[in-house]
């Protein structure tokens, strides 16, 4: 695998990666096919599996790497840290308030963001697609580190870094699909929105790349703006609902430890 993507400009390699976790949101909302229901001890234990991973990729994949590269080019690590992860997690705030979204736990009446007359289903694909941008956009920007050759950028990180998310797309397939099948939407339909909140990676993967390698001196602060990002989806959105239930909380939280500790291993083995 990395002798194909070391053939490809870094562009393409951060599509062809942003492909293979999209293509783990389809196989995540596959699973509509096989059943109507889900145990919700299992999906929520997936949930709490994906915020460790993404929580442990912030850390190991991103914010790291970019406090090691501001040194390299001679910027002022804390600030760009700093700023940067600030502005990540604003930025999804400022999506958060404003895009209509709906979390697949909850009524109608808690929709979040601007009162609109669209369709439960349609908020709660956008709940999922929002928390998919950030995800991409991290991919993406990992891919261009490396085209910049900084020593604390490698192949073997950034496709870490895809696998990771790949993985914990799963849940997330699962977390929209579900819940449209059991409002009475075909297993075809309910496949397609959930699959469809997938497609935004590619297209941010892509993005994230060809900026960094436009503007170079952005990529550290472009790394931390990722992870800053990621952990707002992840306090926000992923925590939250995987606790709902409290009567399995604590098998959700060692399911987040896992999942940490699954993408830590990822990020030092192959990084």
């Amino acid at each position: 695998m990395f002798d194909y993507l070391l053939g490809l400009n870094p562009v393409m390699q951060a599509f062809v990666a942003t492909m293979f976790t999209w293509a783990m949101t389809a196989i995540g909302a596959a699973f509509v096919f096989t059943t109507r229901e889900i145990n919700h001890k299992l999906l929520d234990s997936m949930l709490g599996f994906a915020a460790g991973v993404m929580i442990a990729a912030s850390f190991w994949s991103l914010l790291a790497p970019g406090i090691e590269m501001a040194e390299q080019m001679g910027q002022l690590p804390w600030f760009v840290a700093a700023s940067g992860f600030m502005c990540g997690g604003i930025s999804m705030r400022i999506v958060d308030k404003f895009l209509p979204h709906l979390h697949p736990s909850l009524a109608m009446e808690k929709a979040e963001g601007v009162k609109t007359s669209w369709q439960r289903s349609t908020l709660l694909v956008l709940a999922i697609t929002m928390h998919n941008i950030p995800e991409g956009l991290a991919v993406g920007v990992a891919f261009g580190a490396v085209a910049a050759g900084l020593p604390s950028a490698s192949i073997g990180a950034a496709v870490a870094l895809a696998i990771g998310i790949g993985i914990q797309n799963l849940p997330e397939g699962t977390a929209v699909s579900m819940p449209l099948r059991r409002e009475g939407l075909s297993a075809k339909k309910s496949f397609f929105l959930g699959q469809l909140s997938g497609i935004v990676e590619p297209i941010a993967g892509v993005l994230g790349a060809w900026l960094v390698l436009h503007m170079l001196d952005i990529l550290p602060f472009a790394l931390c703006y990722a992870a800053g990002a990621m952990i707002f989806v992840v306090v926000e959105e992923l925590i939250p609902e995987s606790q709902r239930k409290q009567a399995h909380i604590d098998q959700v939280t060692m399911f987040t430890m896992v999942g940490f500790t699954v993408m830590m291993i990822l990020d030092v083995a192959l990084g």
